[in-house]
């Protein structure tokens, strides 16, 4: 089947940088896309030339519309149409208008993990988002939990960050309990600010509508009518993971995000992350997104590392963990170089 696409100044921008968007079509639904002075031409199978029609016809009318996605975006949403048939242009951008509601930008996915993600938020109380860095998990939840606000489905939200580096001790840190933890919190505080005005995000935090608080504060509490997001949720033990999943509350929700691969616990095997993956897989309720690197949407650069570094993993698991320690037998604690770095119990 061939057909010919009148080129118009709103198509333009669908081709991509260097034409890579017309490239996806052509290798994933097995066409060729000819561009002309005049026209687009498309030659391949029914089913393959009638998606590329709907994507050409769709991409006008959100233009018409005054929708103009920038290219890393359009990229991300014809991945997913090119992906499952039953996905149009069309409807990922009514969708992302729909989560958009009083935001500053567009709550697009980027890819087909990423859509699973969004939607499992929205259909479940409490979503695990695991996947390496860049992958949109942390954003993703935030933009959610502010779209859940704005349509009034919940009164608050509530971050929440294990505090590793400071072993979950904050009380020595000068200032109040808000400003201990914002370095912790930052990546959480960076999301809101790309969403919001920043006046407005200060006035709720001022007004305590978002809340954020180290992990070790959530002993002991019931949080109703909230959206409660728990970030780098590698970093908690068994046990905190246990007692933060016990938080939930009346007409709540909790997306809990992390990377098994960045656990900076003495011992990474008792991750209460990891331990959830095994303990809660199947339960009623709880979804596992599960990322990989090619959802990574930061620099093209950063999937490439993140290739690079599970590439590298068998040969560094053969290497002994600190010159002979094992995970089962904790080494013996060294002489401190100086008797200045000894502090009292």
């Amino acid at each position: 089947m061939k057909i010919a696409l009148e080129i118009t100044p709103n198509l333009e921008p669908l081709f991509g940088t260097r034409d890579e968007n017309l490239r996806l079509m052509e290798d994933s639904l097995g066409v060729r896309i000819d561009l002309r002075s005049d026209a687009v031409h498309v030659e391949g199978p029914e089913s393959g030339v009638n998606r590329v029609r709907g994507v050409f016809q769709d991409f006008e009318t959100l233009r018409r519309q005054g929708i103009n996605p920038h290219n890393g975006e359009l990229n991300g949403m014809l991945r997913m149409v090119v992906a499952d048939p039953s996905v149009t242009l069309k409807s990922l951008a009514d969708s992302g208008k729909a989560r958009s509601a009083g935001v500053k930008r567009t709550v697009q996915p980027r890819s087909v993990n990423q859509r699973k993600y969004v939607e499992a938020i929205e259909q479940n109380d409490m979503v695990f988002g695991v996947g390496p860095a860049g992958t949109g998990k942390t954003y993703l939840a935030v933009a959610m939990a502010v779209s859940a606000m704005n349509a009034k489905k919940v009164s608050r939200i509530v971050l929440v960050r294990p505090a590793v580096e400071a072993g979950e001790k904050l009380g020595f840190l000068p200032g109040s309990l808000q400003e201990k933890v914002d370095p912790y919190l930052r990546p959480l505080y960076d999301a809101l600010y790309d969403l919001l005005d920043p006046e407005k995000v200060d006035k709720m935090l001022e007004k305590n509508v978002i809340e954020v608080a180290p992990l070790a504060f959530m002993r002991g509490r019931t949080l109703n009518d909230a959206f409660i997001i728990m970030d780098e949720a590698q970093n908690t033990t068994i046990e905190q993971m246990k007692m933060f999943l016990t938080r939930l509350g009346n007409n709540s929700r909790a997306v809990i995000t992390g990377d098994i691969t960045q656990i900076d616990l003495p011992n990474p095997r008792k991750s209460g992350l990891v331990d959830a993956i095994n303990v809660l897989e199947g339960v009623e309720g709880i979804r596992f997104c599960h990322f990989e690197d090619s959802d990574v949407v930061r620099h093209a650069l950063v999937q490439r590392i993140v290739r690079a570094y599970d590439a590298a993993k068998p040969q560094q698991q053969e290497l002994p963990l600190n010159m002979g320690e094992t995970y089962d037998q904790p080494a013996q604690p060294r002489e401190p170089r100086t008797q200045q770095s000894v502090k009292p119990q």
